[in-house]
This record gives structure tokens, C-alpha cells and sequence, in this order.
């Protein structure tokens, strides 16, 4: 096949003339950074990493967590990251045996790509399956000599733990990723390497997405004795590059890993990848680890005559700079003839290992995280460790370089990174800004809470989420990537939790709830539960109606209504504390409510499993079994509280009694009936208003809890408005012209269980609902029908039924969406 470069250049018909790009791409095309993470040197993150840069904080130090200072030659300070006993072997699918004899690179390695992959917004399980590319630079296994040599484990657990292909091979298996996955081992390169890889990958068609990544860790005090008697490491441990006083660098570790996708697969971007390219230096007369700024000045040079990037476009170049006296002169030489002769201003350059040491194979991937920081924030890192400028090399002397050791800012889109191997592979790679200008921090326009679900191994992986929303503003777009994140559900996410956080102008988001707990991994059934009359109150729908989809829902019921004269919006929302005194109002109220809940629910994928009503609750029941439609329920629950109020009665009551149905019915007047059979321990009486109070007030001085509840003086599911059947029945026979039946999930609580399945009972149709106006509510029979694990949520205006489901089913879970004077609704249903 032609080299992608001749496809091009004959394209576009002139094989000498500059070309835009080495390989035809649309911008969606693009390979991109999304997801970073790692552990550096006294970091336990990236985000730590990121503070201390900033910060001139020195990474480096001079503690024994790794060794004694026992030999002369061995420099005391290093870089040393944290935590390196520890592992989740049990997520990770790794058996115990196994993680006692791995190297300890490639149990942090497969945690930090997860991680990576996490940072992203995508959820790890989502790969599986996937081309995605594993590309993993290291060097050296410290660990080796004591698992291959000294200490030979039985079932050979020591091959597999520290033979180094397994550092990329055990995140592919983890993972469950199917693309490319080897290590590339060129020295002080290897993760410069790997993006180059990755990136031909991409280009190739290859690969959907990719981890690159690099692991150094620094565990045998033998091997920094090696460098030290090679001549590179300074021997006072500061690593100071580009300074007078340069005598070599320090040895530092690094586990880091970055998620590459292209930028129309990408949930975020911290930069694009334009351009990576490599050579090696071949033979040298003055030896191997010599660098050659001619090769070096080569592969700058052919790399901007293949990109349409030329050197003045350049805002920084993080250099592979290390502080050793042969490598910066050679390098800022290479970059003075190519990037500089073809600039008119100075060129801003820096490197990482003044703040964190040489990390070796992780090196690369540690410059590449710190130029995504600048992309960030618009602000370069500073060096540290600069005092005064190597005066032998001219560049920087005669300006032409300009050593960044101050917060600077950078003010051109693209950075180029380089790194050099002591073997002669050199790698250099172009980033660019992403062009999206983030506005207003990502606060969003509106006034709506933000609910955040996120689980995790322990507790405080789960705080550490929420409090990192905590603190900064409110940012939407950082919300929406978390919810994709845990779209899907994560075996092993034993804590769980949620935070509601609104804005606070455009400073701190603020918390308004939050709580974890332990998952014990129960998949409860889900039952919605619909109250009756009752729940309603006064400006039970103003709250709520902040939210998008619950408004929606309410002015569609609104448009049915204003035929009818009744405005909806204003019975929810007005402060007029008698709105309800006209039950007609009630009806609608409450109904409305219910259908704008549901809506919700379902908006949030939340389905139930059984659905169950309470008296007109039933009628809601109609609307979440798709056997009405909103308008087919409001008009439905207009016409009830119609009927109520046009059918001549006598003068009737209701009461709440703390005494269950067989208990009660022998002690019953003759006038009074059990209108509704709430649980074991409580019923509702109905019948004319004197029995009703006289009877009340015996139970009363027996002791016995009795209580007259709001009715607008009719007796329901009694013998006292049966005359109300004929006129409900012909009004809802013109809403409901063909019924439809009901669905399994919907248990009856007006028609005894053995009559479900009768012709005409097991329909939602308007001899059913004229049926749950006349007869007694069952709902203590058919609540004792649901499993007793059940999540029940109680869908009303307020949570009227929550004592009766607490007593009926006490290992349930049971949560009311809404409360009475709550004046944040929208909170409390979030």
C-alpha cells in the first residue's frame, strides 16, 4: 500500500509541496486526550500533581520509605509515589496468590487505567469487547529479582506477575479490551513511544480507542547505583534543567495513564493529538546514550514540514530536558535550528523533571499530562530548581529560549512535547487546545438542582466525588459526565450515594443533601403506590414546577382543563387556602400531580414491577398502565370530583380508625360501614355524619384512635352514593370508549383477588372505575399480595400512606416523593 504521505502529497498533485496533513481526517476524526490519571511523586493523583506543579512544590525527597541511605554513591532524595501495597485484587479479577507475586507496576497500572478511563466520562464495562488499544512503556522490574530469582512461587505465579508484557496484557484482561496490547521498552521514550503507536493506530483504522500509559517504579536501591556510576544523576538530588548548576537528574517513579478516542466518540477533551513522530540516532562515535542533537534537529525538522502547524504557532514546548550536561546543550541546540530560525518571538520552554525528577518510561506521559493542565487552566506550569541560565547554550543566553520558571500564561493553542531514549529513540508529538470555549464555568442558566448518583469500592470513594463537585461552581457539563459514567450498573460497587446541589451564583456549587451507604447488593422489587384524597395542599405543585418535565406534563393537563374553565396551574400553585374547598379542585390537583411524578419516574428509567392505588387512587393506576392517556386522566379525575359535586346526598362523613377491618366489623352501627381496609391495624369508616361523629367519639373514650378526616361531607365507597354510579359511569363511558385491559402489574384493591380475571374486571375501563367510587377499598388484602422486600414509592401530592406501608411491610423500603409545606419539593423529590 502507498505510504499515507504520497497518498497525500499526490493528491494534491505536487509531490515536493507541503502537506495540510499526513493522513485525510475530518475533525470529528481527530484523536484526542479525554481521560487522564496517575500517581507521581508524592501525589496519590493527578489532581495533587497538578496542585504542586502549579505551586512550586518540590516532589522530591530525601525519606527511606524505599531504602536506607546505606551507600555513598546512591543520591538520598528521589521521587517516590504512595500506597504501593496496596490493590483490589478482588475487582480486578486477580487471585490472591497471583497479587502477592505481581509486580507491583502492574497491579497500580491496571488501577490507574480504570481510572483513566473513569476521568473520561465512560463507563469501564462499556469497553468490553472493543478495539481498544493497550500501549504501556517500561523499562526495568525492580521487582523481578525477588519473585524469578530469589523467592520461586509454586504454580508459577512469579512468570506471570512480573513478566513485563503482562503490564499492558492485564489491562486488556481486566478490561475485557480486545485491541492491540503490548509494552514498548526505548529507555527514557517508551511512553512518547506508545502514543506514537496508538496514534499510527488510529490513523490505521486499527483501533476505537486507546490506553497509553507508563509505569517506573524504583524498589532496588542497585539499579539507582547503576545511573549513579553511568554519570547521569546528580549527586545532591536536584534535578535542574537548563540551569548553570545542572549535574544530571534525579531518578523519580511514575504510574500514569492517559484514555485516547477520537473526538466524536469523546465525553470530554483535554487536548488533541495533531502529530507524533519518531527516529532513532543510529550509530554515534562518542557511544549509545550519547544523544544526538542532529537526529534530534532532523526529527524536528521533518516533523513541521509534514503537519500545516508551523513553529511560530507554538505557545510552549515542554522539552525532554533532564539536566544532564551533554543532553540540554545538544537538545536546545536542535530546537534553536529548526523551531527558532523560523519564529519572530521567543519560544517558551520548560521541563517537568525539575518538579518531579526523571521517571524514565513514565517521563513522556508525565509531560503530557502537564501540558493538558495548560490547556486547562491557559497557564503553564513553572520549573523549579532555575536559578541562572546554562550559559553555554546561546538559545537560551541570546533569548531565543525562554525557560518558563513562573505561572506564565500560554497564548497560543499548541504545544509540542518531546522525549528522548539514552538508547537514541527520539519521539516528539504536537498538541492543540481544544476550540470549545467553556462559558460561565459550565454553570447552567437555570435554578434546578442537580441530583449526582455515584458508587464505589468504599465510602470515601464516593465523598471524594461529591466533594469534588463541592467547592467549585456548579459546573452541568461535569455533572452530565459523571451520570454517563455509571450509566450502567458496575459489579462490585458496594457504596452508594447521592448529592443534590444547586448553584450559588457562579462561585462554590452548595450542597442541599447528601448521604452514602453500604449497597447489600438486594434488587428490591419497585412498586408505585397511589394515594387518594387527602394529600392535597396548598401550593402542593409550585416547587415542582422548576422542574422541565414535571411544567410539561402539568400544561399539557392544562390545556384539557381550560375547556372545562378551570385553570390547573393556578390550583397548584395559589396561596388562597381554601382553593380546595371546592373538591373539584382536589380531584384535579392531586391527579395532575400524579401524572407530572410519573413522568418524572419515567424520565429516570425508573419502572415499577406492581402497581396499587388506594381508592381514586386506582384511577391514577389507569394512567402508569398505559390505559389512559393524560388526558383521558384528568378528564377522568375532573368528572369524579363532578359528580361529587352535582349528585344530590345526604350529609356524610369518613373517619380513620386505628383498628384493622376484622377487628372493627363486629362493632359497627348499623348505619356505618368499613369504607376502606387500610392495613391490620387501621381502617376508614364512611356513613352520615351524626353516626359518624357519634360512633367516633365512643371509640375515642374506649382508648381506641379515631379521627375524622376531610371529605366535603360525602360518604364515599358506601351505600350512600350509590345514586353517584349512573352519572360517573355515563360520563366516563365517553372518555374511555374502548377500554383497555389491565396489565399483570396492577393489582386491584376494588374487585376481590378471585374476580381478577372475570370478563369486564380485569379492563380499566369505566365500569371499573364507577366500581372503585361504590365499594369498599381492599388494600390491606392486596397489599399482603406484594413481595415483603418491596421498594414501595408513594406517588400523591404527599406521602399520606407512609405509617400504613411502614406497619404493613417492615422490611420494605418506602419513600414518598413529596411532602405537605414543603416549600422544596423539587429537592425532596430529587
Amino acid at each position: 500500500m502507498p505510504d499515507y504521505k504520497d497518498k497525500v502529497n499526490s493528491q494534491n498533485g505536487n509531490k515536493d509541496k507541503k502537506f495540510s496533513r499526513v493522513y485525510p481526517a475530518t475533525d470529528g476524526d481527530d484523536v484526542v486526550i479525554s481521560g487522564m490519571a496517575g500517581k507521581f511523586p508524592n501525589c496519590h493523583n493527578i489532581d495533587e500533581y497538578e496542585y504542586k506543579l502549579y505551586n512550586k512544590i518540590d516532589m522530591i525527597d530525601d525519606d527511606e520509605r524505599r531504602w536506607r541511605h546505606f551507600h555513598p554513591e546512591i543520591p538520598k532524595r528521589s521521587g517516590k509515589i504512595y500506597d504501593l501495597e496496596k490493590f483490589d485484587a478482588t475487582f480486578f479479577g486477580v487471585h490472591f496468590k497471583q497479587s502477592h507475586t505481581m509486580d507491583p507496576q502492574t497491579r497500580m497500572l491496571i488501577e490507574i487505567a480504570y481510572e483513566a478511563v473513569i476521568d473520561a466520562g465512560v463507563n469501564p464495562k462499556s469497553l468490553r469487547g472493543t478495539k481498544t488499544g493497550v500501549y504501556i512503556g517500561a523499562c526495568i522490574s525492580e521487582s523481578e529479582k525477588t519473585w524469578f530469582y530469589e523467592k520461586v512461587s509454586s504454580g508459577g505465579f512469579g512468570i506471570t506477575g512480573c513478566s513485563r508484557a503482562m503490564l499492558p496484557n492485564r489491562i486488556s484482561y481486566s478490561l475485557g479490551l480486545e485491541g492491540p496490547s503490548f509494552l514498548l521498552d526505548t529507555a527514557c521514550s517508551s511512553s512518547m513511544y506508545a502514543l506514537d503507536n496508538a496514534f499510527t493506530a488510529f490513523r490505521n483504522g486499527e483501533i476505537d480507542a486507546a490506553i497509553i500509559g507508563a509505569s517506573n517504579l524504583c524498589l532496588h536501591p542497585f539499579v539507582t547505583l547503576q545511573f549513579a556510576r553511568l554519570g547521569v544523576l546528580a549527586p545532591d538530588g536536584y534535578c535542574r534543567p537548563f540551569d548553570q548548576n545542572a549535574s544530571g537528574y534525579t531518578r523519580s517513579e511514575t504510574i500514569s495513564c492517559l484514555f485516547l478516542q477520537r473526538k466524536r466518540d469523546a465525553n470530554r477533551v483535554y487536548a488533541s493529538v495533531v502529530y507524533s513522530k519518531t527516529n532513532c540516532d543510529g550509530y554515534k562515535p562518542e557511544g549509545i546514550t550519547y544523544p544526538s542533537g542532529k537526529l534530534q534537529e532532523k526529527l524536528l525538522s521533518e516533523f513541521y514540514q509534514e503537519i500545516d502547524v508551523c513553529p511560530e504557532d507554538l505557545g510552549y514546548l515542554e522539552a525532554h530536558s533532564t539536566g544532564t550536561r551533554a543532553g540540554d546543550p545538544e537538545e536546545c541546540c536542535a530546537i534553536d535550528n529548526v523551531l527558532c530560525s523560523q519564529r519572530s518571538t521567543p519560544l517558551l520552554v520548560g521541563s517537568v523533571k525539575s518538579n518531579i525528577g526523571h521517571a524514565e518510561p513514565a517521563s513522556g506521559v508525565s509531560s503530557l499530562a502537564k501540558a493538558c493542565f495548560a490547556f486547562e487552566t491557559g497557564k503553564i506550569a513553572p520549573n523549579i530548581n532555575f536559578t541562572e541560565i546554562k550559559s553555554e547554550i546561546s538559545a537560551l543566553a541570546e533569548g531565543r529560549l525562554i525557560v518558563v520558571k513562573d505561572i506564565t500564561n500560554l497564548e497560543k493553542p499548541y504545544i509540542g512535547v518531546s522525549s528522548f531514549g539514552f538508547g537514541g529513540a527520539n519521539a516528539h508529538a504536537l498538541l492543540k487546545a481544544f476550540d470549545k470555549t467553556k462559558i460561565n464555568h459550565g454553570v447552567p442558566d437555570d435554578d434546578i438542582p442537580r441530583l449526582i448518583t455515584w458508587a464505589g469500592r468504599t465510602e470515601e470513594s464516593v465523598n471524594v466525588i461529591l466533594d469534588s463537585i463541592q467547592g467549585k461552581p456548579l459546573d452541568a457539563e461535569f455533572i452530565s459526565l459523571l451520570h454517563n459514567i455509571q450509566n450502567e450498573d458496575v459489579t462490585g460497587l458496594v457504596f452508594r450515594g447521592y448529592g443534590i446541589f444547586a448553584k450559588d451564583g457562579n462561585t462554590s456549587a452548595k450542597c442541599l443533601a447528601r448521604d452514602v451507604h453500604h449497597y447489600s447488593g438486594i434488587k428490591r422489587p419497585i412498586v408505585w403506590v397511589f394515594s387518594g384524597m387527602g394529600s392535597q395542599w396548598t401550593e402542593m405543585g409550585s416547587s415542582l414546577m422548576a422542574i422541565p418535565k414535571f411544567r410539561e406534563s402539568i400544561e399539557r393537563c392544562q390545556k384539557v382543563l381550560e375547556s372545562k374553565g378551570l385553570n390547573l396551574i393556578e390550583i397548584l400553585t395559589s396561596t388562597d387556602a381554601t382553593i380546595f374547598d371546592n373538591i373539584l379542585h382536589s380531584f384535579v390537583g392531586i391527579a395532575a400531580i400524579q401524572i407530572g411524578l410519573v413522568d418524572l419516574l419515567r424520565s429516570l428509567n425508573i419502572e415499577p414491577d406492581y402497581i396499587i392505588g388506594h381508592s381514586v387512587g386506582e384511577l391514577w393506576c389507569g394512567y402508569a398502565d398505559d390505559a389512559f392517556t393524560p388526558e383521558q386522566m384528568i378528564l377522568a379525575a375532573y368528572y369524579r370530583g363532578k359528580v361529587s359535586l352535582d349528585i344530590e346526598k345526604i350529609k356524610g362523613s369518613m373517619a380513620a380508625i386505628g383498628m384493622g377491618y376484622k377487628k372493627i366489623v363486629n362493632m359497627l352501627p348499623e348505619k356505618i360501614e368499613v369504607a376502606c381496609h387500610n392495613s391490620a391495624e387501621s381502617c376508614t369508616i364512611s356513613g352520615p355524619a351524626e353516626d359518624v361523629e357519634k360512633f367516633v367519639n365512643e371509640l375515642k373514650s374506649r382508648g381506641i384512635f379515631a379521627k375524622e378526616v376531610p371529605c366535603s361531607n360525602i360518604a364515599y365507597h358506601s351505600r350512600y352514593i350509590a345514586h353517584m354510579g349512573p352519572q360517573l359511569l355515563k360520563y366516563l363511558k365517553k372518555i374511555i370508549p374502548n377500554p383497555k385491559p389491565r396489565s399483570s402489574k396492577w393489582l386491584s384493591s376494588s374487585v376481590p383477588e378471585s374476580d381478577w380475571h372475570q370478563e369486564g374486571r380485569n379492563l380499566c375501563s369505566a365500569e371499573y372505575h364507577t366500581n372503585n367510587l361504590l365499594n369498599s377499598v381492599l388494600f390491606e388484602e392486596t397489599f399482603a399480595l406484594l413481595p415483603n422486600n418491596a421498594l414501595t414509592i408513594e406517588i400523591a401530592p404527599h406521602g399520606l400512606l407512609q405509617a400504613i406501608l411502614k406497619r404493613s411491610m417492615v422490611n420494605g423500603v418506602h419513600i414518598p416523593l413529596t411532602q405537605r409545606s414543603n416549600k422544596t419539593n423539587d429537592v425532596f423529590f430529587l
